[in-house]
């Protein structure tokens, strides 16, 4: 008697997809792309084709693809999003404690070969 079976079921992998770029309307890539995001780590990481950038909220990786190759001219290979949590901090005043605002940014990956000029 076999309880779990002798047969193995095969897996299907999925080919892997290419990342879409979905279309803006004019004005809104400047939305997305809110601007570039200054760091030491974001600075190191623009030497291996890494560019860090202030978004909204709602921005998708669709999105910000589709405002990269509008704004710089250089297809994106891939995207990273993070977001980061608003902090606490002690403030100067009878109030105590604040909070700073909750921030999101992304990662955008380059081709060897693609540069995005700051200027």
């Amino acid at each position: 008697m076999a309880l779990f079976g002798t047969t193995k079921k095969e897996k299907k992998i999925a080919p892997r997809r290419r990342a879409r770029t979905a279309p803006t309307a004019e004005g809104v890539a400047h939305e997305i792309i809110r601007a570039p995001w200054f760091s030491e780590k974001a600075l190191i990481a623009t030497e291996k084709g890494v560019y860090a950038f202030a978004i909204p909220a709602r921005a998708t990786k669709a999105a910000i693809a589709g405002a990269i190759k509008e704004i710089y001219n250089v297809d994106p290979k891939k995207i990273r999003i993070v977001n980061l949590p608003g902090k606490r901090k002690m403030m100067r005043t009878k109030r105590g404690i604040g909070r700073r605002a909750a921030r999101r940014k992304a990662y955008v990956y380059l081709n060897a070969g693609d540069t995005i000029q700051f200027a």
